[in-house]
């Protein structure tokens, strides 16, 4: 399997090992390693934490993955009611605990929210807040409800949600980023928004303030606008991919933001002073949309070799419950 997506991207740039609940595969060492190995750029493990959590030394075992390895944690919420709902259980002690342990090993997260409305929507303020106090987080990514796989007592009329409300409660229901620092990523405008923002400490400050107006993206024509900046430009557009998470982006951001004059940066810009907030939204069966298909960045990889659309993976292509699979974007 790893062998297909190097043969298909040379040098791939962001490979998520994903399941199931992968962090249980027997070989998954050896399969990071392999990833490593084959000049993956940057892997990152999908997992809801309970072993993290409840193996005292595991997260410490983890971070000797580092450098170009990241935890993608399952945090859907912060009340008992929302993750009742959408997971069938209780998980905030898992959280705390999970948290903390990687907080200890000092292990690069990001945490990883499925939104539903009516559920959890009115919760995105307190997770990013949440998300800020850790260290060790790397940023936020909220994804819309999709209707596929488990998603007991889903009702489309009540409970979906797209990008456009997602990106407006971020706005509304925290106070860092506003209307310009949630820009559409510019291969796939419709299915993919990103923010950046510099930390200190527990504050984050928007990336897009330290830029000239005439230097953003704007959503209407959804290019950049400085087309006598052709560098920049191609900077910027480099560090709105989705290829550009982990360490990668801090070393893009840098670049861009040396360039600019009057800019105060970080002594050193590493990835801990990086804080990422994403929305990236799938393909459903109210929403499919073939153009929408052919614009996918994330792709699963099948034991068979195939490289297959997210999207129509989980529609069309998706095994027996608790095949394990790598997710590449």
């Amino acid at each position: 399997m790893l062998d297909t997506l190097v043969a298909s991207e040379g040098e791939p740039d962001l490979l998520q090992i994903s399941g199931g609940e992968p962090i249980l595969h027997p070989e998954l060492f050896a399969i990071i390693a392999a990833a490593k190995r084959r000049n993956v750029r940057h892997v990152m493990l999908n997992t809801n934490g309970i072993r993290i959590a409840t193996e005292p030394d595991f997260a410490a075992r983890l971070a000797e993955c580092m450098p170009r390895f990241e935890i993608y944690l399952q945090f859907d919420a912060l009340s008992r009611s929302a993750l009742q709902t959408l997971r069938g259980a209780d998980l905030r002690r898992i959280h705390a605990m999970a948290l903390a342990s990687l907080e200890k090993a000092g292990l690069s997260t990001t945490l990883v929210a499925t939104v539903r409305k009516g559920v959890n929507d009115r919760e995105i303020g307190d997770v990013l807040r949440h998300a800020a106090q850790w260290q060790c987080v790397r940023g936020v990514n909220f994804q819309p409800v999709q209707d596929a796989g488990r998603n007991e007592g889903f009702a489309a009329d009540r409970n979906r949600i797209v990008l456009s409300e997602i990106r407006r409660a971020i706005l509304d229901q925290w106070s860092v980023f506003g209307e310009d620092d949630m820009i559409p990523l510019p291969c796939n405008p419709e299915a993919i928004s990103i923010g950046y923002g510099l930390r200190d400490g527990t504050e984050i400050r928007p990336v897009t303030r330290l830029f000239p107006q005439d230097m953003l993206v704007r959503e209407a024509p959804n290019s950049v606008t400085f087309e006598s900046h052709p560098e920049m430009r191609a900077r910027l557009i480099e560090l709105l991919s989705l290829s550009c998470a982990g360490q990668r982006s801090a070393g893009v951001l840098q670049e861009i933001l040396c360039c600019l004059p009057l800019v105060e940066l970080p002594a050193e810009l590493g990835y801990d002073k990086v804080f990422r907030v994403t929305i990236v939204s799938f393909l459903d069966r109210f929403n499919f949309c073939l153009a929408g298909v052919k614009r996918s960045c994330i792709h699963f990889i099948t034991p068979g070799g195939r490289i297959i659309p997210f999207d129509t993976y989980n529609m069309l292509h998706r095994p027996r419950p608790g095949s394990a699979s790598f997710l590449a974007g």
